[in-house]
């Protein structure tokens, strides 16, 4: 347990991802470790600003609501929180990202924005568990 210095919560604003979020605050207290809050856009990246869709605006804007309340949060409890946006598949995009920074823990809520999703093609979070080759920590 000592040896979580860098925790990655994948937030997309559900009440899931903030219990999530608060549980890895906890984790982080335990551990004196910081806290990067991954938010993943499901859509491909522009390749410029001028492409940037109605879309796209919406949910950058979500993510920047959903990484200032993350941050007031972790603020709130001493922890160091970053955040990230990352474009594309959400369960490979969190594992990628997790392993390549080179992350010790994922904490993530067993439910996402996604319920419809879930139901037919499982959920980010249990692609997350399965996939990942770091400890995943889900929370309920």
């Amino acid at each position: 347990m000592k040896d979580i210095k860098k925790i990655l919560v994948p937030i997309d604003g559900s009440k899931n991802s903030m219990r999530g979020l608060d549980e890895a605050i906890y984790l982080a207290r335990q551990c004196h470790a910081t806290i990067t809050g991954l938010y993943v856009i499901p859509i491909a990246k522009p390749l410029t600003d001028s492409q940037i869709s109605y879309l796209e605006k919406y949910l950058l804007n979500n993510a920047s609501k959903f990484m200032s309340k993350a941050k007031i949060r972790c603020g709130q409890n001493g922890i160091l929180f970053d955040d990230d946006i990352a474009y594309g598949d959400e369960g490979p995009k969190i594992i990628n990202y997790a392993e390549n920074k080179a992350y010790d823990i994922i904490v993530i809520g067993s439910r996402g924005m996604s319920s419809i999703k879930e139901t037919f093609l499982g959920s980010t979070s249990n692609y997350v568990l399965h996939k990942s080759k770091i400890p995943v920590l889900i929370v309920k």
